[in-house]
């Protein structure tokens, strides 16, 4: 038997009957993303009138409107709209991540920050601040700090990557449960390193280190994003085809294997792809924590555990997430911009709180 007609009757069998079916939430949640994405291009420091940004928009695709003067459009342009395109891709980018970190680990708890990759990233950044271009030999290069601060940080992460399979592997398999433990340790060293870089660093250095360690979209720039949304992309597109077999691994390792599933390779695969997406998320946002720990929780409550349903609607619901935390970040304290994995740290942590109260200590899934 194959594997996607077996994971397609099983995953059939999975949810509840009482459960919303999955066209009208995906609609549900597309349309709170729009509605998201109309507030963020028009709210922030400089006011656009969402009329008149509709307007633009529709004379910009041909149809019946009026263009913007020539400082709004740079607004709309230059700043808004790499901002809202990047919040949404590093939504579902982690929302999508933590899923699947979730039911490879089949634990409730794992999240993207968990495994090391994050911690990875955020080292070899903080490095690359504390040096400078100049430091790392790079000053006739031509580089910028901004341009080579998400190079250095994704592959940071993609050595955490490495370093975790490495020590995972046992007899030439690498278990979940040892990926796990091997992806804490990475995390306390590059914890320690990061305050090594602090502790190191000049004002200057620690000041950028401090900003970048809180998450935020405020130097999104076309030229800088451009490869990181490509590559977030690609691991999230191949997130979403493993969702037939992510049910297969959740039934057990010997239950998938015999279904046809090899759970090793399966998982080493998805740590991998995890490690690709979220080194490039936190490349160009810097650490933003609870989205890929809370909004699979809210949404497995919601639609339930079988993750055909569970990780397009994740994804649509980070999506949506990061982008209303980014325009009220750039709008409660405007013109400053609040950090976002700062103000999502301060929420985030409540919430998830409240949900483990509501669950009245059962375990979730």
């Amino acid at each position: 038997m194959s594997i996607g007609s077996t994971g397609m009757s099983i995953a059939a069998a999975m949810p509840s009957s009482r459960r919303p079916r999955l066209g009208p939430a995906l609609g549900l949640l597309g349309a709170a993303l729009t509605v998201a994405v109309l507030i963020a291009l028009s709210t922030g420091s400089i006011a656009l009138p969402l009329d008149r940004v509709l307007l633009h928009l529709a004379q910009a695709i041909g149809l019946p409107g009026e263009p913007l003067g020539a400082r709004d459009a740079a607004v709309l342009y230059t700043l808004r709209l790499p901002r809202i395109v990047l919040a949404a891709a590093v939504g579902v980018t982690l929302g999508v991540a933590g899923a699947s970190l979730q039911a490879i680990f089949r634990n409730p708890l794992a999240d993207p920050g968990l495994v090391g990759v994050s911690s990875g990233a955020a080292f070899a950044g903080s490095v690359t601040m504390m040096l400078g271009v100049a430091g790392l030999g790079l000053s006739r290069s031509g580089l910028s700090l901004s341009t080579l601060l998400p190079a250095t940080a994704f592959l940071g992460a993609l050595v955490a990557t490495i370093l975790i399979l490495a020590l995972a592997r046992r007899d030439g398999r690498c278990s979940a449960t040892d990926m796990l433990l091997a992806g804490i340790a990475v995390n306390a060293l590059g914890a320690a390193g990061i305050g090594l870089c602090s502790y190191l660093g000049d004002d200057q250095a620690l000041r950028q280190m401090t900003f970048w360690m809180m998450g935020g979209f405020g130097g999104a720039a076309w030229t800088h994003i451009g490869p990181a949304l490509v590559l977030m992309l690609a691991a999230t597109a191949g997130l979403l085809a493993n969702a037939r077999r992510l049910d297969l691994y959740a039934l057990g390792e010997r239950d998938a294997f015999l279904l046809g599933l090899e759970p090793h390779r399966f998982a080493v695969r998805t740590v991998l792809l995890v490690a690709l997406g979220v080194g490039a998320a936190v490349a160009v946002s810097g650490l933003i924590g609870f989205v890929g720990l809370v909004v699979p929780h809210m949404i497995r409550l919601w639609l339930g555990p079988v993750h055909r349903r569970l990780l397009p609607a994740t994804a649509l619901a980070a999506a949506t997430l990061l982008v209303l935390a980014d325009t009220t970040a750039r709008s409660i304290a405007a013109p400053a911009d609040v950090p976002v994995g700062l103000l999502l740290g301060a929420v985030g942590a409540p919430v998830f709180l409240w949900l483990l109260r509501a669950r009245g200590g059962r375990s979730f899934g």
